[in-house]
């Protein structure tokens, strides 16, 4: 618990990624009409959940009017709304809703990361950038002892998840493993369940692309692994 803490801190001060730092910073001053009167985050996001977490969850990015305002991983934003609803409805939340990080709301069992901690311009992060932000997931996975399952949204966290597990050895290659949404994979012995699932970003929730269902279906198989695994 001590060590997430202070990784969460060693996060939050991080300069890596000048451009991603100038940015949140800047949206953080400009704001958005409707959040005028808030003040905005505006640094590098930490994650959030459970030291004790069996589950992780990894995304792309924290949103510009989202997690950069708030300071929680998916928290303020659409594709927070549809996450957090399903992770209640799975067992894995407190509260359906996720409006600030000091409404109360806990995780159970699951710990919330993202590939880069900073809110990308088009919320598209450089290659560079997040080479820059993957030691940071790299020392999560060594300070979650219980993890069991690996939650990727989207290809982009799906492709950095196996970059760490190729470099480590852990795989030979990235070829067998082929996003698609509610997918399974299995890396290596004793090695944490994989699954791919589309991101619960507004492009793909606005037009069906992921719907609240899909969603709950991955998280109910995430469950289903921990009994398995």
């Amino acid at each position: 618990m001590f060590e997430i803490l202070i990784l969460s801190k060693e996060i939050i001060s991080c300069g890596r990624c000048p451009r991603l730092r100038q940015h949140s910073a800047q949206v953080a001053q400009i704001k958005r009409r409707a959040y005028r009167d808030q003040t905005y985050w505006g640094l590098p996001v930490p994650s959030f959940g459970d030291p004790a977490a069996r589950v992780l969850v990894l995304g792309l990015a924290p949103g510009a009017h989202g997690s950069n305002r708030t300071g929680r991983m998916f928290t303020g934003d659409r594709s927070g709304d549809i996450l957090y609803k399903v992770l209640h409805q799975t067992g894995f939340a407190s509260h359906p809703a996720s409006l600030s990080r000091d409404d109360g709301l806990t995780l159970r069992d699951l710990y919330i990361t993202a590939a880069a901690h900073c809110a990308p311009p088009g919320n598209k992060p450089t290659p560079e950038e997040l080479r820059n932000c993957r030691p940071w997931l790299e020392r999560e996975l060594e300070l979650l002892p219980n993890l069991r399952v690996v939650v990727a949204l989207g290809k982009i966290a799906f492709d950095v998840y196996l970059d760490i597990l190729k470099f480590r050895g852990v795989i030979p290659s990235r070829a067998p493993f082929v996003f698609g949404h509610d997918r399974e994979y299995r890396p290596a012995a004793g090695q944490p369940v994989l699954i791919s699932s589309y991101h619960p970003s507004q492009q793909n929730t606005a037009t069906g692309r992921l719907t609240e269902k899909m969603l709950a279906d991955v998280f109910h198989r995430a469950r289903k692994s921990l009994l398995n695994h």
